[in-house]
């Protein structure tokens, strides 16, 4: 395909092992992957495409018509291959076909660890989504400092549904080759497939995002299934609900719970809950700043240094909030095809664009994003701290807190609340229970009710798109 040093590799498509197999084969050509994900709108993968103007496109069958729509490609003379034998079209070579017609290569890779290695693309909740540059030492800086190696008398095997377009699904595909696991994919979650997996395999690690594990729990097939191979379950990628977590740690005596946090442009995690804060043993002062500490993101992992600043880039003292940040190896180098270096200041410094505070423990508590902190009457409101004490009512399952513009305080607060199945509750009492447990200003101003809440793929609330919907008023 005459791919080379510093060519671009696409691939469009759910979990299959094609995913692995091209990004090391790209990784051993010094060649640069670009994961796509598969859930964009046509504007989305026309953009993506263009953006970083691949030799080779690659995507499963049900995605081939959406790349043929990239009008980018017209004129650019890129190699397309089907990833699905049945999927075929003029112009496109089968995988397996292009494996068997290929010469063997010898080769080995000359990069360094300051090279690209990947190209992996932010949501675009709000905008076009920004190329993210990744290094290989961003991915190696972690996987070493965090995973043990391979070890050839110890058998493990890791389900992997989080989608490996995603940070989160492709820090867990490295962490699992770099410590000898047997990976097994699940091409989307399913919950009854996801249970029948982790039976039929003997899975005993797993990573979750919190809609994901909700969904198992509540599914009624649940009890029938033998989870019991189950060691550990990494969570992340989204807000944790304290309640799930709670039931989840009831329902899974025998798993290790760890809360892992990060971004794109942090390339894996940098700070991490681990198990022994989920396990609600204890004197019951203990028990109780366990059950705080499920409700923050962990503490600072090896290798990376985290703080909390202040607007005028300086270390905040314990307990005061701020901007979270972060410095290391394992950073982004920038976003592709943009002279902005994304928020690294002259320091090394990136800015998260999270807001949090850092405790005399060391662990951190988010407070927010940066960009939805609503302000009224000149009081700073985080919508995650209403939301969380919004969830704490017995009749709310989850609920969603944006600003909404008013001439006299400049953005009032509404709710936009899921109620249990079988439960009742007014808006007026939802909004006294938050004034009882919250500073006046930050209680809402307006409750509306919904019977779900928009979400990604990785079950993220997208606060944009509640604001479209009960931002009116």
């Amino acid at each position: 395909m005459g791919v080379g040093p510093g060519d671009r590799v696409a691939l469009m498509d759910v979990n299959t092992p094609a995913h692995a197999e091209a990004y090391f084969a790209s990784a051993m050509l010094d060649a640069i992957y670009v994961p796509v994900n598969f859930r964009s709108r046509a504007s989305e993968a026309n953009h993506m495409i263009e953006k970083t103007s691949p030799t080779v496109v690659m995507a499963g069958g049900r995605y081939m018509d959406l790349i043929e729509s990239c009008e980018c490609l017209e004129d650019q003379g890129v190699s397309r291959i089907s990833l699905d034998p049945g999927a075929t079209a003029d112009g496109w070579t089968g995988y397996e076909e292009a494996i068997q017609s290929a010469e063997p290569y010898m080769g080995y890779p000359t990069g360094d660890d300051d090279d690209t290695t990947m190209i992996m693309f932010t949501s675009g909740s709000t905008s076009l989504p920004k190329g993210v540059t990744l290094s290989h030492g961003s991915f190696t800086s972690f996987v070493m400092d965090n995973v043990p190696p391979a070890d050839p008398d110890a058998i493990e095997c890791n389900l992997l549904t989080v989608p490996l377009y995603h940070i989160a699904g492709v820090q867990s595909m490295m962490a699992g080759v770099w410590g000898g696991r047997t990976l097994v994919l699940q091409p989307q979650f399913e919950p009854e497939g996801w249970m029948g997996l982790v039976q039929r395999e003997s899975v005993n690690r797993a990573m979750m995002v919190p809609t994901m594990l909700k969904t198992l729990m509540d599914h009624p097939k649940f009890s029938e299934f033998d989870l019991s191979s189950l060691d550990v379950i990494t969570y992340g990628a989204a807000a944790m609900p304290e309640s799930v977590i709670l039931e989840a740690i009831e329902r899974f005596p025998d798993v290790q719970f760890i809360n892992a946090f990060g971004q794109t442009e942090t390339a894996a995690t940098i700070t991490m809950l681990p198990p022994e804060d989920h396990d609600l043993t204890g004197t019951p002062e203990e028990i109780e700043k366990k059950r705080k500490r499920l409700r923050s993101i962990g503490v600072p992992m090896d290798g990376v240094d985290v703080q909390i600043m202040n607007e005028a880039g300086e270390q905040v003292a314990v307990n005061v909030p701020g901007e979270i940040v972060a410095r290391g190896k394992r950073l982004m180098k920038g976003y592709w095809g943009d002279d902005a270096n994304g928020g690294v200041n002259a320091e090394g410094w990136l800015y998260t664009g999270d807001l949090g505070y850092q405790d005399e423990d060391g662990y951190i508590f988010l407070t927010g994003r940066a960009r939805e902190i609503i302000k009224r009457g000149g009081e700073m409101i985080s919508p995650e701290e209403v939301e969380e004490t919004l969830e704490r009512h017995i009749a709310v399952r989850e609920a969603s807190v944006i600003g909404v513009p008013d001439t006299t305080w400049g953005e009032l607060v509404h709710a936009v609340v899921v109620v249990e199945d079988g439960a009742s509750v007014t808006e007026g009492e939802i909004i006294e229970h938050a004034r009882q447990a919250l500073a006046s200003y930050k209680k809402p101003d307006k409750v509306h009710f919904t019977d779900e809440l928009p979400r990604n793929a990785l079950g993220k609330v997208i606060r944009p798109r509640v604001k479209e919907k009960f931002g009116g008023g």
